[in-house]
């Protein structure tokens, strides 16, 4: 994993079943099993696995596939791309209730935006649940976007991906590895719905600031 920094001063849905079989199988006086696959809960997630820890988000190491942030100058992070040749994967991750998960809401929130602004999405039966595929207008021309979401524990991770990814799951590659490796350390202080879970550089990146690497052009939703 190569891992890279940028300065910032310039419907509810299920896991696929295959992430939660076994989970809610118990043997007496035992524990739940581990999901097959992630996004996982800091509680629920195999610790075999080299992760870079950034805060509420433990991105597992996965070759090639270059981490790339933007942070202040107190190493809090406002955005976290993942890059892999001409794909990318934009994450984040936000609170939510305990009671029921909040892609639906924020999926028809995100189509309402881009309807907004120009951009028809449509939505599609993917590997995660529902998701949304649309193609915007940037500086650089017309760039497809593919929107995904996963409910957890009183958490939701969103991605967009980018690239050939946008349009072909198989492209993703290594990015899904790592979405399916992710881990969400959501903490137990009460949060309002919806807000970002706080991502810090790890200390010693922070410490000795490693050198800007701007992140390709991304779209926030």
């Amino acid at each position: 994993m190569i891992f890279s920094r940028k300065r910032a001063e310039d419907g509810r849905h299920a896991r696929d079943e295959r992430a939660v079989e076994g989970l809610d199988s118990y043997d007496d006086e035992s524990t739940p099993q581990v999901p097959s696959r992630g996004p996982y809960d800091a509680s629920e997630a195999p610790d075999d696995v080299p992760r870079l820890d950034l805060g509420s988000l433990k991105i597992p190491a996965v070759p090639e596939v270059e981490v790339r942030v933007q942070a202040d100058p107190q190493g809090v992070i406002q955005q976290v791309v993942l890059v892999h040749g001409q794909n990318a994967l934009q994450l984040g991750v936000f609170a939510a209730p305990r009671s029921e998960g909040i892609w639906d809401e924020v999926r028809e929130e995100i189509r309402q935006s881009l309807f907004s602004d120009g951009a028809a999405a449509q939505e599609v039966e993917g590997e995660y649940g529902p998701e949304l595929h649309a193609r915007v207008r940037t500086p650089d021309g017309l760039t497809d976007l593919r929107f995904v979401g996963i409910d957890g524990p009183r958490w939701m991770v969103r991605g967009v991906y980018q690239g050939a990814a946008a349009t072909d799951p198989a492209a993703a590659g290594p990015l899904a590895l790592c979405l399916d490796g992710l881990v969400v350390d959501r903490g137990q202080e009460a949060k309002p719905v919806r807000e970002p879970l706080p991502l810090r550089l790890p200390r010693e990146v922070a410490e000795q600031g490693t050198p800007e690497n701007p992140a390709p052009g991304q779209r926030e939703a």
